[in-house]
């Protein structure tokens, strides 16, 4: 049986600090194969790598939120740049911008995802991007950077754009993220995406411990959750768990370049 891949999640938070290993054990049990933990600041890049190394079936990405985006100096720059060495480092995230809580100022913002975007570049690994209510700069700051490049290729994660957004970002060869809302009464312009997106550039994610899908909401999300992922995708494009479950495992190892 093929494997499950959760391509974003956070199990380096502290919402795990009680139950960590019994949530990595669980997932494991639930069919989830492999785990991608992106950081969100420095000191979380660093507890994603080091979780990682601890277990064969996590991988990690490191890089600086947006929220966090004022604290991206040469210092935090350089140690990105060591941990990105890292074997088990397959991408550089969670970068991006974020306008609905503003945390960080815009310009800041801008600076930073350039920055790290450049860094990406450098280092040849793909890129997992955060947009929140800043649709348009996401896509003209990505545009400039790929540039008509094969090679730059991202994932614009937990999607919440509309299917002309998807439009623009699978026409620079980005791959969309979905996440627990495509499970939400509300969802109507996701599931529209999901109905769109050709299912080769769709990859499923929990971004656990957040977004836990309608069935388990209200609870903390996990790993083992994205199954209600993948079976709402199914669900949405008339398709077998097992075709959704074979593609975007096989996405994944495409996209992060998993092995095993």
């Amino acid at each position: 049986m093929i494997g499950l891949v959760d391509s974003h999640c956070h199990l380096d938070s502290p919402q795990f600090d009680a139950d960590r290993e019994g949530v990595i054990g669980h997932s494991a049990e639930s069919g989830v194969t492999r785990v991608v933990n992106p950081g969100v600041d420095v000191p979380s890049s660093r507890a994603a790598v080091a979780l990682a190394q601890r277990h064969e079936s996590i991988y990690a990405a490191v890089g600086i939120h947006p929220h966090d985006a004022k604290t991206l100096d040469a210092v935090a720059l350089e140690e990105l740049k060591r941990l990105a060495r890292s074997p088990k480092v397959v991408a550089i995230g969670e970068i991006g911008l974020d306008y609905y809580r503003d945390l960080s100022p815009r310009d800041v913002q801008r600076r930073a995802f350039k920055v790290q975007l450049e860094m990406a570049a450098k280092l040849g690994l793909p890129v997992i991007v955060h947009d929140r209510d800043a649709h348009d700069d996401v896509l003209m700051i990505l545009r400039d950077w790929h540039s008509g490049l094969a090679a730059r290729v991202g994932v614009l994660h937990s999607f919440s754009g509309d299917v002309p957004r998807a439009e623009r970002t699978l026409a620079m060869g980005f791959f969309i993220g979905v996440s627990g809302p495509v499970t939400y009464k509300n969802a109507d312009r996701l599931r529209q995406v999901v109905r769109a997106v050709p299912l080769e550039r769709l990859l499923i994610e929990t971004d656990a411990p957040y977004l836990t899908p309608q069935p388990r909401r209200g609870q903390r999300n996990e790993p083992a959750y994205v199954r209600m992922v993948a079976q709402a995708v199914a669900d949405v494009r008339g398709l077998m768990l097992e075709q959704v479950t074979a593609q975007t495992t096989a996405n994944a190892g495409v996209f992060f370049g998993l092995t095993g």
